[in-house]
């Protein structure tokens, strides 16, 4: 399902404007990510999809259907929603917590913790854990109980508020590779949110740059913003010119490497690699 965002705002009573005339689509079955700093809108425009927010002015569409005519409780059941602290019910059990959408929509209990336990198998974690709480896992195994959760009702769209961002550093990159993993087996039309330029290249299909108000300073693939950064904020934001983006050759006596702006090997270079080149424009 495609997500069209139709000249949206946000002004809130007491006159902060969150967002401002904000248009975009999210193309079916592929990652979009929003990034940027602090208070650019990210969260904003996520939660307007399944109507945590709604706009002050302009639409939000889903497959040519304006959400602003759907049940928000019904349109918040049909979206996958995955938060920064997981969202866990402390007591209840994490099959319990999975299981939650189905009950919610007449599932059997037996059902519904067939369909949780399916689920715990395809983010990774033991069945052994179903019965446990919470409050017994780690920060970890907590976030894929929400990634579960989120997958339980097999919505079409999935919204990730950074939900990686409470974790350790190695935590996260295992979290990441899940969700690429995810994607790739079950095709969702997913939007993610986060502050990390580095996520962003590394989970979007699409990746959109936000400034101030939800301002878009630019929107593209991983390569082509890498490639061809729209102006100075955006080459400074994703590190064009330092850290692992700069990269410079390094002849050793094993052959050429990659190096980052700090002279760590980020790579080797390959002599037989084919090149990538642009395709040729047509007439």
């Amino acid at each position: 399902m495609a997500i069209e965002f139709r000249s949206v705002s946000k002004r809130y009573p007491d006159g902060t404007v969150a967002v401002a005339d904000f248009s975009l689509v999210a193309p079916a079955h592929r990652t979009t990510v929003f990034v940027g700093p602090s208070g650019c809108g990210k969260t904003t425009l996520l939660r307007m999809v399944n109507r945590l927010v709604d706009p002050s002015s302009g639409d939000v569409l889903i497959d040519g259907e304006s959400v602003a005519g759907r049940d928000p409780v019904r349109l918040r059941r049909s979206i996958g929603y995955v938060l920064q602290s997981a969202g866990l019910l402390p007591h209840v059990s994490v099959a319990g917590n999975v299981a939650t959408v189905p009950l919610l929509e007449g599932a059997s209990r037996a059902r519904a913790r067939g369909r949780a336990l399916e689920l715990l198998d395809v983010v990774g974690l033991d069945r052994s854990l179903a019965d446990r709480y919470p409050g017994q896992l780690s920060g970890g195994q907590q976030q894929r109980v929400g990634v579960a959760r989120a997958l339980a009702a097999d919505p079409n769209i999935l919204l990730m508020d950074e939900p990686f961002g409470a974790v350790d550093p190695i935590v996260r990159r295992e979290l990441q590779t899940e969700i690429i993993r995810l994607q790739r087996e079950l095709d969702k039309t997913v939007v993610f949110v986060t502050h990390d330029i580095d996520e962003a290249f590394l989970l979007g299909d699409q990746v959109v740059i936000l400034g101030p108000r939800g301002c878009v300073v630019q929107v593209g693939s991983p390569s082509e913003i890498t490639e061809s950064p729209a102006d100075a904020f955006v080459a400074d934001f994703i590190g064009a010119e330092r850290g692992s983006r700069a990269l410079s050759l390094k002849v050793t006596p094993r052959g050429t490497v990659l190096v980052d702006a700090a002279g760590r090997t980020q790579g080797v270079l390959v002599p037989d690699a084919p090149v990538s080149r642009p395709e040729a424009s047509s007439p």
